[in-house]
């Protein structure tokens, strides 16, 4: 089978020898790309809408959703490093052709879901920032796939060094919203641990449910699957060992970032509208406006609103990459690069467009809702078919999952699924 992603496949030098610094450098980068779909614009509303209205109560749940998050990212990293495939090349080998059509289908449907929030995301900092209209904004972030082709000419590395660099700027934009913000440190300590009130409240349970479904992402368990084949470890046993350590180290420690950025939405959203009585901004331009008058500052909004649109490019970047692979993987299709950057590209930008210039900013908020609900309906065919691969002794041999980390795989997974289903039906029924 040919090698996933074979333009950069084991591309990237991993010393034989060294110490553990210089082996954990080889392999950082794949967990910063996975970490981007943690923090994107469809995560931004959940977490906006469970400070202003519930402040820090709801930050066990960000905190609980990364732990799941990590776990089934080790395991989605472990899969590729150890049988050499990605997780829909995988699906593809163990499946009839109908189910792996159906299941490329899905994915397809998911990605494309996600791509339009990172396009609204996108339009709607373009707009907070330079008064763009949505639907030039939409336009604009189609150009970015050019850029992308330009830099993965240059190497995997550079790209990883652009998506690292666009985290950087989050965070920093985060840390200063903190800062001005003065939030409670003691809310902030006291409410890691789950509250009761989270399950016997059904508004907070909702909205703890919408964080949930938002902050796991189908396509980044294929895509990181993939991307740890970029490093050129050993194939012997101790190769693939130490290779599954590092690449599990950069996956959490990435994921770490990820949750300091969304806890730091919703710290930002409850020390700010929550303790100022304005408990009902659950919307992006809402906050944006917010922000100077009820913190009395001059930078907070633009630094927000910048945090947006880098969030937004870094999440296209990734999700561009994901499509490619779910494509190759399934179908076993090879189109240049450009071509499927392109289609994948134009599903998200068309309805985006024909949304925008019909509703305006209400229609584009309703989509980046539709959009995450769309991908909580994919989930389970990702995570389900990834748990069952992980745990069989005759895919991964010794590596398979261990009982207590197979159990803890089924759990989480059927805490999410539960999760999304109860998501589904109260927002369709």
């Amino acid at each position: 089978m040919n090698p996933s992603l074979p333009e950069v496949y084991a591309s990237i030098a991993v010393p034989k020898t060294g110490s553990f610094w210089r082996k954990l450098w080889a392999f950082s980068g794949p967990g910063l790309m996975v970490a981007v779909g943690y923090m994107d614009p469809g995560n931004w509303a959940t977490d906006i809408a469970g400070g202003s209205r519930f402040g820090y109560t709801l930050l066990s749940v960000i905190l609980i959703s990364n732990l799941f998050a990590m776990v089934l990212q080790h395991l989605a990293l472990k899969l590729g490093v150890v049988t050499g495939k990605d997780l829909a090349q995988a699906c593809r080998d163990a499946y009839s052709k109908p189910v792996a059509i159906a299941l490329w289908f899905l994915c397809e449907i998911a990605i494309a879901a996600c791509d339009l929030a990172e396009v609204i995301g996108s339009a709607i900092a373009l707009n907070l920032l330079f008064g763009m209209p949505l639907a030039v904004g939409v336009i604009i972030t189609t150009l970015d796939v050019l850029v992308l082709l330009y830099f993965q000419g240059r190497g995997f590395r550079m790209l990883e060094s652009i998506v690292a660099g666009l985290i950087v700027m989050i965070f920093l934009c985060f840390a200063y919203e903190i800062i001005v913000s003065k939030p409670s440190l003691g809310g902030i300590v006291s409410n890691l641990l789950p509250k009761p009130e989270i399950i016997t409240n059904a508004d907070m349970l909702y909205v703890a449910i919408g964080i949930l479904g938002a902050t796991v992402m189908p396509h980044n368990l294929y895509l990181h699957s993939s991307i740890v084949q970029t490093r050129n470890y050993e194939k012997n046993e101790e190769g693939l060992r130490s290779a599954v350590k590092f690449a599990t180290i950069d996956s959490t420690i990435s994921l770490g970032f990820a949750f300091f950025i969304n806890a730091a939405i919703l710290i930002v959203s409850a020390a700010t509208f929550h303790t100022s009585g304005n408990q009902q901004v659950a919307d992006i331009h809402d906050a944006y406006h917010l922000l100077d008058p009820v913190l009395g500052v001059k930078l907070a909004g633009i630094f927000f609103a910048v945090a947006l649109l880098a969030s937004g490019q870094n999440s296209t970047l990734t999700g561009t990459l994901a499509g490619q692979i779910v494509m190759e993987g399934f179908l076993n299709i090879r189109l240049k690069p450009w071509i499927r950057r392109l289609v994948t590209r134009l599903l998200a930008v068309v309805p985006a467009l024909v949304v925008t210039l019909l509703y305006g900013e209400k229609g584009t908020g309703d989509l980046l809702v539709l959009s995450q609900v769309i991908l909580s309906l994919q989930l389970s065919f990702a995570v389900v078919p990834l748990v069952l691969f992980t745990g069989s002794k005759s895919k991964m041999g010794q590596f398979a999952n261990s009982k207590v980390l197979q159990i803890a795989a089924w759990v989480i997974s059927v805490v999410i699924i539960v999760f999304n289903l109860y998501l589904l039906w109260d927002t369709f029924f």
